[in-house]
């Protein structure tokens, strides 16, 4: 059988290297990436001599303009042949929009957005070709909610990722491709503390979820082709609050986001 081959963005820590041990220990070759380039090599290294395997690296910063082109160009230089790619790679910033800084902002849509689209329209063709292939798209419990005071564009860009996936999908039903989005709720994966949410009621309220167990449930739901993967009881209940009239819906999350005194 001709080697399968995975690409996961974000894959030097948290969910993206977790769910990076899994596609290596069922046998893909893996091409990783981020911007940390001496974690990468250190994954690559354990993964490789773990299960015999190529593990191709990639150092990118890819929260820069047309990031998704560069990156395809240089994984065409391995193969154009992507039988899954996830699409890991994000960051949030805890801020109201108005303090925010507009470089962050800028930064922030590129690898939220802009990437993620570029990289999956320019892996699907050949999926679609060859009547199979995999995608999961991380998105958030962020994703399902009306909105995030305080958390505006993090907020904004993973409703978009969610619409996102959801969209392609029912494109391309029939073809063989399948499109997951992953909504997990708060993970131990050194995200929040990035972000600054660890102050927040949300993080002070919630027990985060290991990014080992998040990646475990991302992983049989990409395989079997869910839809919508929401990781854990209490993340699912969290996620009903698009029931909510919006307006409500926002102020509970206005208090759940702000910061502890």
């Amino acid at each position: 059988m001709s080697k399968k081959t995975a690409v996961i963005t974000g894959a030097s820590g948290g969910i993206g290297l977790e769910l990076a041990r899994l596609l290596a220990a069922d046998g893909y070759e893996l091409i990783l990436v981020a911007r940390r380039a001496e974690r990468l090599q250190q994954l690559a290294d354990e993964l490789a001599h773990a299960h015999g395997i190529a593990v191709h690296v990639m150092p990118m910063d890819l929260a820069r303009p047309f990031a998704g082109e560069a990156l395809w160009r240089a994984i065409s230089t391995i193969t154009p042949d992507i039988d899954v790619l996830v699409n890991n790679a994000g960051f949030a910033d805890w801020s109201g929009f108005a303090d925010e800084s507009p470089e962050v902002i800028e930064r922030m849509l590129h690898l939220n957005i802009s990437t993620l689209t570029s990289l999956t329209r320019h892996v699907l063709p050949g999926m679609r070709e060859r009547k199979r292939g995999k995608i999961l798209n991380v998105s958030s419990l962020a994703g399902l909610q009306p909105g995030g005071p305080g958390m505006a564009v993090y907020y904004a860009s993973k409703s978009y990722v969610l619409s996102f996936s959801r969209s392609i999908r029912s494109e391309l039903r029939g073809s063989g491709v399948s499109v997951t989005a992953l909504c997990p709720g708060a993970t131990r994966t050194g995200f929040e503390e990035a972000a600054h949410a660890e102050r927040s009621w949300l993080f002070h309220w919630t027990r985060p979820m290991e990014a080992r167990d998040v990646a475990a449930v991302a992983y049989r739901g990409l395989q079997r082709g869910s839809a919508v993967v929401v990781p854990g009881l209490l993340n699912k209940v969290l996620a009903m609050v698009w029931l909510l009239p919006a307006a409500l819906g926002l102020e509970l999350n206005r208090f759940l986001l702000s910061e502890r005194r």
